[in-house]
């Protein structure tokens, strides 16, 4: 029963990270086509809660019932909800300063943060190697934080763009565990879906009250792109969908300690799709990184 727990919960981040870097790599092209990251956020969520609805409404119709939403939901919610909202406006904002693959790398220190931020809320922890492990990470993060050019300038505004959005999203990452533990059934994917349906509303809400407030031709422009944002939309609902139900099967720090293959596929989108090229240098921290995941894989299988 354990072996098959876990092997779902690696299946679902194996395959929300493929699909993540898929819609990295069209937030990009909506911010270097003049979107603003604000703007480029709120495409992310904005086609999901009526999806997330009708899928919950076909589960209603077919016999199905809605799981008790506990005591203590909401803050675990609303505090994933709006560090994601934040995460994701730092990472889109570093794509402008550093290559793809880079600007994802940069964002995996999320691992170590999400285990103290898990150690404090949820009182979860790792085991010494694994921690050793996401320590090789941070190495290799601390690598690809310096320039291309300039020197070993390691505090820019990239890494601080970067680790803003690590920070953000370690905390969304145990907010979003704790809601999902909070929903009131046995099945990962009714859970993550309660969930995710709740939180996107909540962030569609938010960011669409902002830019009709502060970036009114941002927000015409989502829907006037439609065909692009709708593709980032559908990504990142499926996306997300992966990530909830791993994080209501394990401990958030070694999902996301896995979600880090995200790094191979970026670097093949970087390579294949954008043309950029890495560095001798960014290809070090990146195989650092590389390898304290596959050490974590292999720890906890």
């Amino acid at each position: 029963m354990l072996y098959a727990g876990m092997s779902l919960w690696i299946l679902a981040t194996l395959f929300a990270a493929t699909i993540q870097a898929l819609r990295f790599l069209l937030q990009k092209r909506l911010a270097v086509g003049g979107l603003s990251p604000t703007a480029a956020t709120f495409a992310r969520f904005v086609y999901a809660p009526p999806a997330i609805a009708a899928g919950l409404g076909l589960w209603l119709w077919s016999g199905g019932v809605l799981p008790e939403i506990r005591s203590g939901f909401w803050p675990f919610a609303l505090s994933g909800a709006m560090s994601q909202i934040l995460a994701t406006i730092c990472i889109v904002a570093l794509f402008a300063h550093r290559s793809f693959a880079v600007g994802i790398a940069f964002s995996k220190v999320t691992v170590l943060l999400t285990v103290l931020t898990g150690f404090v809320v949820l009182g979860e922890t790792v085991t010494r190697p694994a921690l050793a492990a996401m320590a090789v990470g941070m190495g290799g993060v601390l690598i690809l934080s310096v320039p291309a050019a300039g020197g070993w300038q390691v505090f820019n505004r990239a890494a601080a763009l970067g680790l803003g959005a690590a920070a953000f999203f370690a905390v969304s990452a145990v907010g979003y565990r704790g809601a999902s533990l909070a929903v009131a059934s046995d099945a990962p994917l009714l859970r993550a879906a309660v969930t995710l349906g709740l939180v996107t509303l909540v962030q569609t809400a938010v960011l669409g009250i902002w830019l009709g407030l502060r970036d009114p031709a941002g927000l015409l422009a989502v829907f006037a792109r439609w065909r692009v944002t709708l593709a980032v939309g559908a990504t990142s609902l499926l996306g997300s969908l992966g990530w909830f139900t791993a994080y209501t099967l394990q401990n958030a720090a070694y999902v996301n300690a896995v979600g880090q293959v995200e790094l191979i596929f970026s670097i093949l989108i970087s390579w294949l799709i954008l043309g950029e090229r890495q560095s001798p240098r960014e290809w070090a921290g990146i195989a650092l990184i590389g390898a304290s995941v596959a050490v974590l894989v292999i720890l906890r299988g």
